[in-house]
């Protein structure tokens, strides 16, 4: 992998940024609003956390907030099983958008490992 200069450049970055974007196209007529906040909420920490970890000094710091940003995104996954069961979403896009969120929590895993091999 070349040098990246801009965490924009992060495919992890880009695939949290989609799924942040889901999140609000879900639930933007949602009247559960503590609901709404929480998964908002827990898409940003995802999208941001990569990018705060990016702009810190060391890798050690940098896989630090990733792992924060993978935890995050278990969360979101999780709450992708609440809105299906109180159904704000149907089946199929619960499913879609917790596969997304596995293939993110992979991708930043993947990520996480490759940091800490020193490149």
């Amino acid at each position: 992998m070349g040098t990246i200069k801009n965490f924009e450049d992060l495919e992890v970055w880009k695939m949290s940024r989609e799924l942040v974007n889901l999140i609000y196209s879900d639930f933007r007529k949602g009247q559960d609003y503590s609901f709404k906040d929480q998964i908002s909420r827990a898409g940003i920490s995802v999208m941001n956390n990569i990018s705060e970890g990016f702009c810190r000094s060391s890798d050690a710091e940098f896989r630090q907030f990733l792992n924060i940003s993978k935890g995050s995104a278990g969360e979101v996954k999780s709450m992708y099983y609440i809105a299906e069961d109180q159904k704000y979403v149907t089946p199929e896009i619960s499913i879609e958008r917790r596969i997304r969120a596995q293939k993110l929590i992979n991708g930043i895993s993947s990520f996480m490992k490759y940091l800490k091999s020193g490149k």
